[in-house]
């Protein structure tokens, strides 16, 4: 397993798997990487480069807990960058970890050459997501055996009710296919992730939108944005708001899929994303 330091000493973990130039893959939550796998086969076209985030998967508990700040988490993917030996990376980032790309772009715009975020969380970004659109999206799931249960669980929470099993509850909301592959993802996700590493990378001073927004709008290489059809953590409509604060954008919405759009059809996440990223 290689690793690096960090600028703190901190020592870090990151997984390749593939072949040819290297993306930087940052993974959601934050949490160890393992469940991005190798994004439905795209290491089949590049080299993946998957870090663990600090505190979780392989890489070590920082002796500051505050380290796992997200914008402070920024200064691991420029150390990542320099122990690679990279002048510009393309960079991919899933859900949570688009928090931490959109504050390493806005940082370091010169060492990023394409930028692709798949589901992005928009926090770092100021965007809002509303009840209404979660339970809009949520409603094209209707005919699911599963729907019932999981939207009278989706309602509690968007009331502020929520329950110790309401989250468990609407996991099915998450992918195209509530399967086995599904089931077996989602309960791998205890595993590899840190409640004490999520409460610290959205604390108090974690984001800066207004600083953030003002970056991305001067950011002038390729970025793609891919959005699940029915994904409720990143609706299209949300992520379309995402596309229009880069100059030069393109969004693509993935039919059928939730937030994990390589598992729900991977062959048509792969064209998209190699179309992009080659």
């Amino acid at each position: 397993m290689p690793t690096f330091s960090a600028h703190d000493g901190t020592e870090l973990a990151y997984h390749v798997s593939g072949e040819g130039s290297p993306v930087v893959c940052l993974p959601g939550g934050p949490q160890d990487s393992a469940y991005l796998g190798d994004l439905g086969g795209f290491s089949a076209r590049r080299r993946l480069i998957r870090p663990d985030i600090r505190g979780t998967g392989r890489s070590a508990m920082p002796q500051d807990i505050t380290s796992c700040r997200c914008d402070r988490l920024v200064d691991d993917v420029e150390a990542l960058r320099e122990h690679l030996g990279l002048d510009r990376m393309d960079l991919l980032a899933h859900s949570a970890g688009a928090n931490v790309a959109a504050q390493y772009v806005a940082r370091h715009p010169e060492r990023v050459g394409r930028l692709a975020l798949v589901a992005p969380s928009v926090r770092a970004v100021g965007l809002a997501i509303t009840g209404d659109l979660r339970r809009e999206t949520a409603l094209l799931r209707r005919g699911e055996p599963w729907f019932p249960a999981a939207f009278a669980a989706l309602e509690e929470i968007v009331a502020g009710r929520a329950a110790a099993d309401s989250w468990q509850a609407v996991a099915p909301f998450s992918y195209g296919r509530w399967d086995e592959v599904a089931r077996a993802h989602q309960g791998a996700e205890e595993r590899q992730t840190n409640a004490e590493v999520v409460a610290a990378f959205g604390a108090e001073g974690a984001f800066d939108p207004d600083a953030t927004r003002t970056a991305l709008a001067r950011f002038a290489p390729p970025v793609l944005l891919l959005a699940g059809e029915v994904d409720l953590g990143a609706p299209p409509r949300t992520v379309a708001e995402f596309t229009e604060l880069f100059p030069n954008a393109e969004l693509v919405v993935q039919p059928g899929a939730g937030h994990f759009p390589w598992l729900d059809d991977a062959d048509r996440f792969v064209t998209a994303v190699g179309a992009f990223l080659g």
